[in-house]
């Protein structure tokens, strides 16, 4: 990882960056601390998100990255597929890719928290995962579906103001509305179903503000 990542980072052209092994015994040291205090972004890498949050919920690390994020003008926090998924305080931890929804075929957990409502998931097209994360905000219908594809980043500011970057798409899923579900009385093994689910597909540049549902297409007309 740290071979790719700085191959990528100098190509870029950044040159004041470096590394924490997560898994580290001394990650909790003063000295860890006192470069994540420094740092202007933070940026997690893929992996286990499961292992992420076990890592850092009970460090004081976490406690200086949510300051940073809420009170420090400029900084970042960002992450790459399971280190995306691991951003919300809700998390997809498993579940099934089948061809329906089914009760107990999803398992979540409680993630970093540094977002409120929303519930992300990464290889979104590739892996088809939309049965999972329509699943979990079905479940959890106060929160936001965000699905990234390949190349793609949803960039987020103020808690609720986001902007879709990248060559792919963001799907948005809006469980707020919907009408008929059976979540609560489905047994065990058997499909679960929901009425207007809203869906939102981002592009480049398309942005959406989670507080109040405005969308902001592109104009793309060519000349």
């Amino acid at each position: 990882m740290r071979e790719t990542y700085t191959k990528v980072f100098n190509e870029i052209g950044y040159t004041n960056f470096d590394f924490l092994d997560i898994c580290d015994e001394h990650l909790h040291s003063d000295f860890h601390f006192k470069r994540v205090e420094a740092a202007k972004t933070v940026f997690f890498t893929g992996g286990d998100q499961s292992r992420i949050c076990r890592s850092l919920k009970q460090s004081v690390l976490t406690d200086l990255l949510k300051r940073k994020y809420q009170e420090e003008d400029g900084f970042m926090i960002a992450g790459t597929s399971a280190g995306a998924m691991c951003m919300p305080k809700i998390m997809i931890l498993e579940a099934l890719n089948g061809e329906a929804m089914l009760e107990h075929d999803i398992e979540l957990d409680t993630g970093l928290g540094f977002i409120e409502n929303c519930i992300v998931d990464t290889h979104f097209i590739h892996r088809a995962r939309f049965g999972r994360l329509a699943h979990a905000v079905i479940l959890h219908q106060e929160c936001w579906g965000i699905g990234l594809s390949e190349d793609t980043a949803l960039l987020i500011e103020e808690g609720c103001k986001a902007n879709c970057r990248g060559s792919g798409m963001a799907w948005i899923l809006n469980a707020r509305q919907i009408g008929q579900t059976n979540t609560r009385t489905v047994k065990k093994g058997f499909p679960i179903y929901a009425e207007n689910l809203k869906i939102h597909i981002l592009g480049d540049n398309c942005k959406i503000d989670f507080n109040s549902d405005l969308f902001q297409g592109v104009n793309t007309v060519e000349q």
